[in-house]
C-alpha cells in the first residue's frame, strides 16, 4: 500500500476519494474459506466446510440451520485457510475430507 500512497502524492493527482477506492481493491476483495470445526456437546465430531463468510457460518452451524451438523451443536471453529479463489478452496476442502489428506488434516489441523 506504502508504493502507492508515494505514486499519488509524487504525481499530485490523488485525493481522498481516489485513495478509498485503492483501499476497497485490497481490503473487500471476496476471500473463500475452508474451516475446520469440532463439537462441544459431542467430542470427536468434526466437520470440514467452505464459504465466504465465516463468522456468519459459523453461527448458522450453531444456530442448528446446517442438516449435517445440527444434532451436534453447539460447534467452535478450530482452523480455518483463506483462498482468493472459490475453486483452489473447493479443492482444498475435498483434499481434506478422504484418505491422505484426512490422514493430514488429523496430524496438523486438529489439535
Amino acid at each position: 500500500m506504502a508504493g502507492f500512497l508515494f505514486t499519488c502524492r509524487s504525481l499530485r493527482v490523488c485525493d481522498d476519494a481516489i485513495l478509498d477506492e485503492i483501499k476497497s481493491l485490497f481490503y473487500h476483495a471476496t476471500m473463500f474459506y475452508v474451516y475446520l470445526i469440532t463439537s462441544i456437546s459431542v467430542p470427536g465430531q468434526k466437520y470440514i466446510g467452505m464459504t465466504d463468510d465465516l463468522p456468519n457460518r459459523l453461527k448458522q452451524h450453531n444456530a442448528g440451520y446446517s442438516f449435517h451438523t445440527a444434532k451436534y451443536k453447539p460447534w467452535k471453529l478450530v482452523n480455518y485457510f483463506a483462498f482468493s479463489s472459490r475453486h483452489a478452496a473447493a479443492e482444498f476442502e475435498q483434499y481434506l475430507k478422504p484418505g491422505s489428506g484426512q490422514a493430514f488434516a488429523n496430524k496438523h489441523f486438529w489439535k
